[in-house]
């Protein structure tokens, strides 16, 4: 019989560690095919709720925020692109040039959710933004890539327009924060095991036949 496991991927659109976690996981997810059945779900977490509809310079922003300089933004970037190489992510930096508000696209995400194509649409927006520059605040783009995933367009653009599912995201972002969770990406596994920050596809594995395992040792 296949174990199964629950995941709540909690994460950002513009979070690189995010889109590295996530591509690490869907492999792990991969490999481990037959021996543990998954259930993935992505949760919205925004790095930056503020954010201005016109965004922030991306050096600009890492500097100010994070207080570091021009060349440790520069050396977060190198090894952000050497992780991606590694696993199959491509990174172009140097056309992510803003740090943009998500709060849309996580209304897409759990919209997505409910017509069961948000994982391929978690992907798409990922590639957008990190390979392409896209702006993932803008809702022709966000219409756009729920297409390319299979959703219906039409119906995604009245999903944006009409304000659905705000309080959704708000309350899944309260419900994380309360629980202590600060920085991204975290996962919950099975509802009750935490597993925070990038991990590599191995260690994903791993923790995947670990959890299976749980309960029959449990």
């Amino acid at each position: 019989m296949t174990a199964s496991v629950t995941i709540d991927f909690i994460s950002d659109v513009v979070c690189p560690w995010c889109a590295l976690g996530a591509t690490a996981l869907e492999q792990a997810i991969e490999n481990v095919a037959g021996e543990v059945s998954v259930e993935l779900t992505f949760k919205p977490f925004e790095l930056n709720p503020d954010m201005p509809v016109e965004g922030e310079n991306a050096v600009e922003h890492l500097m100010r925020k994070y207080g570091r300089s021009a060349e440790e933004v520069a050396a977060g970037k190198a090894m952000q692109i050497a992780r991606g190489e590694a696993i199959g992510f491509k990174f172009d930096l140097e056309k992510r040039t803003h740090f943009y508000n998500t709060f849309d696209a996580h209304r897409l995400l759990l919209w997505a959710l409910q017509e069961g194509r948000q994982v391929a649409l978690k992907r798409a927006l990922l590639r957008a933004y990190f390979a392409a520059g896209q702006n993932p605040s803008d809702h022709q783009t966000l219409v756009f890539l729920a297409a390319e995933t299979g959703l219906d367009a039409e119906r995604a653009g009245e999903m944006l327009a009409s304000g659905a599912f705000a309080n959704e995201v708000r309350e899944l972002e309260v419900f994380y924060r309360e629980r202590g969770i600060n920085s991204v990406p975290a996962m919950v596994l099975n509802g009750r095991h935490l597993v925070s920050g990038s991990q590599s596809v191995e260690y994903y594995e791993q923790m995947l036949r670990q959890m299976a395992q749980a309960p029959a040792e449990a």
